[in-house]
């Protein structure tokens, strides 16, 4: 099984999306896709250091992290509504459990908060990401249906009850210029080429 740094490693690179997000309480559903970048970023990338000392946790423990951005948009947007946006994600595994652990933000899924979460990779090889912010939660399932295709789903659940569930689609953006479905392209590296899984 595919372990949590295995997982991020392989996530690095360029992807596009594409977001159906289905809002429960109005009984109607949002189309919306997405640029997205995803940067490895090292344990000691100061970054990571300063995500770790914001949430007082002793930056030592972290394994490494990454820098998502995004530019994104929806179906529902309104005129010069902006989706664009950066997050920094540190991991902090637990030393009893390899496969689970904390992992930090900077800024949530729920909401643009700074806010520490719980990671735990799943029998099926996904990686499950659970927050818990004040009045809401989230719950966020990544998984590889094949090595440049990468699905998620997610839940938002407010005081009440859901109030969305989100299933997104993405492939990476390959080196065209290799011609080779990506294997070969900067952005992908083999899982089972990482010789040690610290520093993503």
């Amino acid at each position: 099984m595919m372990d949590v740094m295995e997982f991020f490693q392989h996530s690095a690179g360029k992807w596009r999306s594409k977001r159906t997000t289905h809002h429960l309480a109005f009984r109607r559903s949002e189309m919306g896709e997405s640029e997205i970048e995803v940067k490895a970023l090292d344990a000691k990338d100061p970054e990571i250091i300063a995500l770790c000392e914001s949430h007082q946790v002793d930056p030592s423990l972290a394994v490494g992290g990454c820098c998502v951005t995004w530019a994104a948009s929806m179906g529902w947007d309104q005129e010069g509504e902006n989706h664009e946006g950066k997050t920094v994600f540190a991991l902090v595994p637990d030393p009893e459990k390899p496969h689970s652990g904390q992992l930090l933000r900077d800024r949530g899924y729920a909401e643009i908060v700074s806010v520490a979460g719980q990671y735990h990779m799943d029998n099926d090889g996904g990686l499950v990401l659970i927050t818990d912010y004040d009045i809401m939660s989230s719950v966020e399932r990544f998984w590889f249906p094949s090595p440049n295709v990468r699905v998620r789903s997610s839940t938002v659940k407010r005081m009440g009850g859901f109030s969305t569930a989100t299933f997104c689609t993405e492939t990476r953006v390959v080196d065209e210029a290799n011609g080779d479905g990506g294997t070969n392209s900067a952005a992908y590296v083999d899982p089972k080429l990482i010789v040690s899984p610290l520093g993503w």
